[in-house]
């Protein structure tokens, strides 16, 4: 399994293709990492060092893959946080390059926009670029309860508000949807919901609510939800296995009181999580 994944790449912590990279390379796919971004740490410090590289590179890089003449053995293009308009139509360019190469290749788009108590994080134009453009071309995408609300227009307050929203994104394009985090009316508070659709079919998944808040878990569950579907085929058993290995991978962060993602620590929970849920349809 070959993937493409542009992603934002730290040096220290987890974030980006730093969180994604080796849980794909642990369950033993082959990445193809072009990085936009190299940064000293994720800016959620509020400091941090490095620079944005330009988005020709993402271009550059994929044409140079091209011509190795592996382009047609990409099963996959991995995306998420956009820095700009630039880089979003870089990245275009280059699934529709991976896409005229493997017309079976998979877009995962993770629409980095805001989150819920944060609001919109991202530089302006970059909403309106997943909503108007990517969603379009996008096979898969992973939204939290943020932005399927600010993609679809409105609020996400039950689990049927929420399944008529996902299957409006659906109808805008993308076959598969993965919601990373839902609370609803119907969520107990001590809980977290997860919820997937594709195929006319949609199931729910629920773990315990860890007291923990750090950056990148949602790189490494499209990540993982992207490697599980590419093997099964199914969005259900992609929804139980990535679920598995994110709280597995949450849990023994939150148990070391750490502030970065203890990726490489708790790497067994990508291949034998210690704990598993069930996806319920719904």
């Amino acid at each position: 399994m070959n993937i493409l994944s542009i992603q934002s790449w730290v040096a220290y912590g987890h974030v980006g293709n730093a969180s994604a990279v080796f849980p794909l390379q642990r369950l033993g796919a082959e990445v193809w990492a072009i990085h936009t971004v190299q940064f000293s740490n994720h800016t959620g410090y509020g400091a941090w060092r490095g620079q944005v590289l330009p988005a020709t590179l993402i271009g550059d890089c994929v044409e140079g893959i091209a011509e190795r003449g592996v382009l047609p053995g990409c099963d996959a293009v991995l995306t998420g946080y956009v820095g700009d308009a630039a880089t979003g139509e870089a990245i275009l360019g280059a699934v529709a390059r991976v896409k005229a190469a493997n017309p079976a290749a998979l877009w995962c788009c993770d629409p980095v926009i805001g989150d819920v108590g944060r609001g919109v994080f991202v530089r302006p134009g970059i909403p309106e670029f997943f909503r108007d453009r990517a969603l379009a071309l996008a096979d898969i995408v992973t939204p939290n309860q943020f932005e399927l609300e600010w993609l679809t227009g409105g609020p996400v307050a039950t689990l049927a508000a929420a399944k008529a929203a996902v299957a409006a994104l659906q109808a805008r394009g993308p076959r598969c949807v993965l919601v990373t985090s839902l609370g609803t009316a119907e969520t107990p508070p001590d809980s977290l919901d997860l919820l997937a659709a594709e195929g006319g079919e949609a199931w729910r998944l629920r773990t315990p609510l860890l007291p923990i808040s750090v950056n990148g878990a949602g790189d490494a569950i499209a990540a993982l939800f992207l490697f599980h579907r590419l093997r099964s085929g199914s969005a259900r058993v992609a929804l139980e296995r990535a679920a598995a290995s994110i709280h597995g991978l949450l849990r023994r962060t939150a148990a070391a009181g750490s502030r970065e993602l203890l990726t490489v620590a708790a790497q067994e929970e990508f291949v034998a999580p210690g704990q598993l849920f069930p996806a319920e349809p719904c």
